[in-house]
């Protein structure tokens, strides 16, 4: 979450600065407010955009999963999945579904390291105690 704040208010930042010396730049092009408010306009678009990743969640109990990535949230029973995985180069963790399907599970992040090695652990012992093994 605070990666994703802080990268937010750079891009922000970049995008004002840019904004304010668009019209004193000496390129032969005439650049208007609309379009010093246009830059600003897409510094903060990118920036909600960053600060939507840092609403990941996921939530854990006896019955089952609940995963929220970015925007949207999904409830499963853990006799729904099949594992809950970190495959080799991944991002974040995920959990594997039958027909070869899986959700990822983007609050448990490989930037976070041993964070993110005790949540699979965690989310493990949950499983296997749902499904009696």
């Amino acid at each position: 979450m605070i990666m994703c704040g802080v990268l937010a208010v750079a891009l922000l930042a970049v995008f004002v600065v840019v904004a304010v010396l668009l019209r004193n730049g000496d390129t032969g092009v005439r650049f208007q407010r609309s379009d010093q408010a246009a830059m600003i306009g897409i510094g903060i678009l990118l920036a909600f955009g960053v600060l939507l990743f840092a609403f990941a969640r996921v939530r854990a109990d006896e019955e089952g999963i609940e995963v929220r990535n970015i925007l949207l949230t999904r409830r499963f029973a853990w006799t729904d999945v099949l594992s809950v995985s970190f495959p080799d180069g991944a991002s974040w963790a995920r959990l594997e579904l039958p027909d070869d399907e899986y959700h990822s599970v983007m609050a448990v992040q490989a930037v976070d390291r041993d964070r993110a090695v005790e949540a699979v652990r965690a989310l493990r012992k949950l499983h296997r105690a749902a499904i009696g093994g």
